[in-house]
């Protein structure tokens, strides 16, 4: 290999490098750009970034930008997330994981994409399309009231329900106790009519040594 052909080999790798270092800022048609989720955390209390990354690279392994957080540990899970950027990656053509679309839908940067798509056609203005998103989200917030409202009207009965169970135990092993320390009521009824004998006998054999002096007497 030449001089000439080093420098050019050299120069090429460089020209490699830039460009990966470049990435973020430089859209490339032939690197598959993914919307995913990278994990991160303690076992069984995993959180996972919402990350952009080039496809070949590994889930959890260097990513170009991230975009938030999904942690699905709460109740509900909670998502934290920088629509804009999202929609700007959207946009530029990177393709969400099922995963991450359905956050991305939930958090409306789908339809914030879709919208804007409009805009970026004439369909619709820019005016239109914001207003669109405040209803949409204005409607979101309605429907999250309603299922925290629901969550904690069902955390109150299962708290009840709970309370009920525990107070039904203890009621059955109360009255099993009692039941326990209870003689039957046949035993009762025989040690009765046993002390009734015993006391019937006693006045039986008092009664004859009372009258005998009396006969005594009377000779």
């Amino acid at each position: 290999m030449t001089h000439v052909k080093k420098q050019e080999s050299f120069a090429y790798l460089c020209t490699l490098f830039n460009y990966w270092d470049e990435f973020p800022t430089i859209t490339n048609s032939k690197m598959a750009v993914k919307i995913r989720l990278a994990r991160r955390g303690r076992k069984k209390k995993a959180i996972y970034d919402i990350v952009v990354a080039d496809a070949r690279a590994p889930r959890d392994g260097r990513f170009i930008e991230k975009l938030g957080l999904y942690n699905p540990g709460t109740n509900p899970a909670s998502i934290v997330l920088e629509s804009d950027k999202a929609v700007d990656w959207l946009l530029k053509g990177a393709q969400p994981t099922d995963t991450a679309r359905s956050i991305l839908q939930h958090e409306g940067v789908l339809l914030r994409k879709h919208l804007q798509v409009g805009v970026l056609k004439g369909a619709i203005t820019q005016e239109v399309a914001d207003a669109r998103f405040e209803e949409w989200k204005g409607s979101k917030t309605d429907r999250k009231t309603t299922a925290a409202d629901t969550l904690a009207q069902k955390k109150d009965a299962d708290k009840k329900a709970k309370l009920d169970a525990e107070r039904k135990v203890n009621e059955a092993r109360a009255e099993a106790i009692a039941k326990k320390n209870t003689p039957p009521a046949e035993e009762v009824a025989t040690e009765e009519v046993v002390d009734e004998a015993a006391d019937a006998t006693d006045a039986a054999a008092e009664a004859p040594a009372a009258d005998a002096p009396a006969e005594e007497s009377a000779e």
